[in-house]
């Protein structure tokens, strides 16, 4: 046996306790030296931090301080140019008086419905008239469908100061009247039909068809002449061989005396009228810090020249200013404004500037009503706050068939019976074991050329009794979309309609409003279907800057921002610049404003930057108004064109953005 192998000394070697100590009184002591480094670090970016926030304070306070000097002038320069939209208010109502004056002397037989004489006139003796031929009904029905426009538009468009609410209730309860009254006549005519059904009878199915097709309504009419099981189904064809709509009976009624009737108004008669507000809206301001006076300007600028320092301060952008207004005022006048200005209730003023030329429909379209001003709904009724009906309304009767003539010896006879147009009640019923289809309505609608829809439209039916649109006793619905056609089956005969989505086109995308010249400019809007929570902007920051936007819409363009929506509820974001040319604004070109009705900024950031910022840009100033900020960067020949913009450009500008509402849907 061999001697034993000596361990290898190649093992790790132990370290000692002093060693080890050493060690660790060097690795605390690294860490104490970074833990004091990046403290030292911290103070000095805290420092920065705070350094950097005082220059951004002091500089803002500067600012300020600038902005509430010349807010006086500002105001009033903004209230001379705010001027267009009353002259464009006086020009429409110099319009509407003498659109009336001319439909007094035309004298062509047709009433003013805004005329209550004139209108009940009309409703009366067209009540009485016993002619009713469905031609002269149609040519009778379009002169009334005319009539309810007018009113409606009046309703619409009409300023506050100009309609009275009880003029507007008169206006309503006659549109109600009219379109009861046309409603009737087309039952009257439809009777008057149906007694010469025989006569209208087809060669291959001895039953009566008859299809009228006209701009405003489709009538289809249809009489069980000859209670033939075989033939409960029918197709309707126009003039022109197209398919117009058609229905499917269930196998009871088959064999009875019965009409159907589908007459497709292309306008809705029987949702709601919506509301509209009898008084002006209150626009919530803040109270006016004081405005300073022409006088008191003039008596700082002699002390500047006193005080270096102060001279220094003034700023050159004032001056300028206030010789421009000196262009468009005398001194006097100038003083007379400021003091007008100082003497009246500021806020009632604005106010005033905001709504004066603002109408019902706008005031409406303004008001978002709160989920406890609504009344909660039933299951199956439609909320017309949400849907909205799209292509007219289909109203699917079965009616009792009249007395048809006989001819007896030469003789036609026919039994007259004053019980007018009878509906055939009809509730579907169905049987243990029975198929549902044999007892149940086919209808198949044919949508009309000249409404888009989206989506696949929700099929509705009217409740007379709740006066609202249901979903319940509707079923099978089969959409046909590129051919316009849609089946389903009823548990009964039913008015029925076609509902869309209200808000399907918002938010808008995107938005641009550009100049194309003096007197022109295109507002697009790209829309995109999305379900979104939508932040409402403060009514005061967005109806002021649509003002103050088309006062400069002839020289400058504006555009979509996505900081709009971060920018809080007071205050709205959107990009603009100056735009003398035809062509599309380069990206390079646009910056961002905000504004919240009482004070306007050019932003640093940009549609880019990572977060949003409220930090003013550089080298530029606070303004009172949105319009003064926006020409600080006009060039001359951009003020040339704002100054050269017509009344009532400006306020078609005004009223497509207060229409469309851009900064609030996107």
């Amino acid at each position: 046996m061999g001697p034993k192998k000596k361990k290898s000394a190649g093992g790790k070697k132990k370290i000692s306790k002093a060693e080890r100590l050493r060690l660790l009184k060097e690795e605390e002591e690294r860490r104490l030296f970074e833990e004091e480094q990046a403290r030292l670090r911290a103070e000095l970016e805290e420092a920065a931090r705070l350094e950097r926030e005082q220059l951004e304070r002091e500089k803002r306070e500067r600012l300020e301080a600038k902005d509430e000097e010349r807010r006086g002038i500002e105001l009033a320069e903004l209230q001379v140019l705010e001027e267009n939209f009353f002259t464009a208010s006086q020009l429409k109502m110099k319009s509407r008086a003498l659109a009336k004056w001319k439909h007094y002397t035309g004298c062509d037989g047709s009433p003013d419905p805004t005329v209550a004489q004139e209108i009940n006139t009309f409703i009366s003796l067209w009540r009485e008239d016993k002619n009713n031929d469905i031609y002269n009904v149609i040519e009778t029905g379009n002169r009334v469908l005319e009539l309810i426009e007018k009113l409606e538009l009046c309703i619409l468009d009409t300023p506050f100061h100009e309609l009275t609410p009880s003029e507007v209730t008169q206006y309503q309860d006659t549109i109600i009247q009219l379109q009861s009254l046309l409603h009737q006549k087309y039952n009257e005519a439809t009777e008057e039909l149906l007694k010469q059904a025989s006569s209208y009878a087809e060669s291959e199915s001895g039953n009566m068809e008859v299809v009228i097709k006209k701009k405003n309504i489709t009538l289809c009419v249809w009489a069980n002449l000859k209670k033939n099981p075989r033939f409960r189904s029918q197709c309707f064809y126009d003039e022109e061989k197209e398919p117009c709509n058609g229905f499917e009976l269930p196998k009871p009624l088959a064999i009875c005396d019965i009409a159907v009737r589908i007459l497709h108004t292309h306008y809705d008669h029987l949702s709601p009228c919506p509301m509209f507000p009898k008084e002006p809206p209150k626009l919530e301001m803040s109270a006016p810090k004081p405005l300073v006076s022409v006088s008191s300007v003039e008596g700082k600028g002699k002390t500047d020249r006193t005080s270096p320092s102060r001279a220094e301060s003034q700023s050159d952008a004032t001056a300028d200013r206030t010789r421009s207004l000196s262009h468009v005022l005398s001194n006097e006048d100038m003083k007379s404004v400021i003091q007008e200005t100082e003497n009246a209730s500021g806020s009632d003023m604005r106010i005033s500037s905001i709504i004066q030329t603002v109408s019902r429909a706008q005031v409406s379209s303004l008001h978002i009503p709160e989920v406890t001003e609504l009344e909660p709904l039933e299951e199956f009724v439609v909320d017309l706050h949400q849907f909205m009906p799209v292509g007219g309304v289909y109203h699917f009767d079965a009616l009792k068939l009249p007395p048809q003539a006989k001819q007896v010896k030469g003789w036609t006879m026919v039994e007259m019976l004053d019980t007018g147009l009878e509906v055939w009640p009809y509730v579907a019923v169905c049987e243990e074991n029975e198929d549902p289809s044999a007892v149940t309505v086919g209808i198949t609608v044919r949508l009309l050329d000249n409404v888009i829809y989206f989506e696949e439209p929700l099929l509705a039916r009217w409740d007379a009794s709740g006066k609202s649109w249901r979903t319940d006793d509707i079923g099978e619905v089969v959409y046909h979309m590129k051919e316009k056609e849609i089946t389903f089956k009823m548990n009964g005969f039913f008015t029925v309609t076609l509902l869309q989505d209200a808000h399907l086109n918002m938010p808008y995308q995107s938005w641009e409003l550009r100049p194309l010249g003096v007197d022109e400019a295109i507002l697009i809007i790209f829309t995109t279907f999305a379900e979104v929570q939508i932040h409402i902007k403060a009514l005061l920051a967005e109806v002021t800057s649509y003002q103050q936007m088309a006062l400069v819409a002839s020289a400058f363009a504006f555009g979509w921002s996505k900081w709009n929506s971060e920018s809080g509820e007071d205050n709205v974001v959107f990009k603009a610049c100056e735009h003398l040319t035809d062509g599309p604004v380069q990206e390079e070109n646009w910056a961002l404003y905000m504004f919240n009705g009482q004070r306007a900024q050019r932003l640093e950031i940009t549609e880019d930057s990572d977060a949003f910022s409220r930090n003013i840009a550089e080298n530029t100033e606070f303004h009172s108004t949105l319009y003064h900020l926006i020409r600080d960067a006009s060039s001359e020949e951009g003020l040339q064109r704002v100054s050269r913009a017509h009344c009532l450009f400006i306020d078609t500008v005004y009223q497509l953005l207060l229409a469309t509402k851009l900064l609030t849907y996107a």
